[in-house]
């Protein structure tokens, strides 16, 4: 599986990269939602692999999460997007879930539980 994380806390990108990486997922990583739509372009542009599913955080600085999710939907309508929200951003996981993700889960996720959703939305696009 290959998978884009979009989060604007390095640290989890970097646990997330390295846990993953156990498991044989190949993710890329994005720090805001500009760089990962530069990346969805790359990857959608390039006979490289595309993303099979993206994980993105709701509340990021400069274009949260909702923006970068509907301008995905917009390039590649059929990815599945993961939303990560905190509690106090539920109304934002459901408007999201209007705008197109695949689901959402709170933060902090267990990384089995993680894994699982990541590969049910991969199984959904094929």
């Amino acid at each position: 599986m290959r998978a884009l994380f979009v989060d604007d806390e390095t640290e989890f990108l970097e646990l997330m990269e390295k846990r993953l990486a156990r498991r044989n997922i190949s993710i890329a990583t994005a720090p805001d939602g500009k760089t990962a739509l530069k990346m969805l372009d790359e990857a959608l542009n390039s006979s490289g692999e595309m993303f099979q599913v993206v994980v993105l955080d709701v509340r990021m600085p400069g274009m949260d999460g909702l923006e970068t999710l509907q301008r995905i939907k917009e390039k590649a309508s059929s990815l599945p997007v993961l939303l990560l929200t905190g509690h106090a951003c539920m109304g934002a996981a459901v408007q999201g879930m209007d705008i197109g993700a695949y689901d959402y889960m709170l933060k902090p996720v267990s990384i089995s539980e993680l894994i699982a959703k990541m590969e049910e939305a991969a199984d959904s696009a094929t």
